[in-house]
C-alpha cells in the first residue's frame, strides 16, 4: 500500500508559478512511477506529467510542455511538479498517483492521492 500526500496548491495570477508537492509512504518510492494528473470542473481527468523511477525518463502532456517540470527526490519520498507560466486553463485539482508499472497507461496508477487545487486568476 502506498499512501499519497499532496500539497503546494493555491491561488496564482495567471503568468505566475507554483510548486506542487507529493510526499509517498507505505512503499519503497524508488521503485514507483510517479504521476501528476488533474481535473478541471466539468471536465475529465486528465494526464499531465510522469517520471521514473529513476528520474531519468519524464513525460508531460501537449499543454504543459515547456511551462511544467516534473522531478523526483528519492531520499525524501517525493515528487515534485514546477509549475511555470500559469494559464487560467490549468486550473484544477492535481493529483498525484504512483504505480509500479514502468510505463503506465492511465488505469495503472494504482495508488492516489486526495488532490490539491490549483487556481490561477486571469
Amino acid at each position: 500500500q502506498v499512501h499519497l500526500a499532496e500539497s503546494g496548491g493555491g491561488l496564482v495570477q495567471a503568468g505566475g508559478s507554483l510548486r506542487l508537492s507529493c510526499a509517498a509512504s507505505g512503499r519503497t518510492f524508488s521503485y514507483l512511477t510517479m504521476g501528476w494528473f488533474r481535473q478541471a470542473p466539468g471536465k475529465d481527468r486528465e494526464f499531465v506529467s510522469a517520471i521514473n523511477w529513476s528520474g531519468g525518463g519524464t513525460n508531460y502532456a501537449d499543454s504543459v510542455k515547456g511551462r511544467f517540470t516534473i522531478s523526483r527526490d528519492n531520499a525524501k519520498n517525493t515528487v515534485y511538479l514546477q509549475m511555470n507560466s500559469l494559464k487560467p486553463e490549468d486550473t484544477a485539482v492535481y493529483y498525484c498517483a504512483a504505480s509500479d508499472t514502468p510505463t503506465p497507461h492511465e488505469y495503472e496508477y494504482d495508488y492516489w492521492g486526495q488532490g490539491t487545487q490549483v487556481t490561477v486568476s486571469s
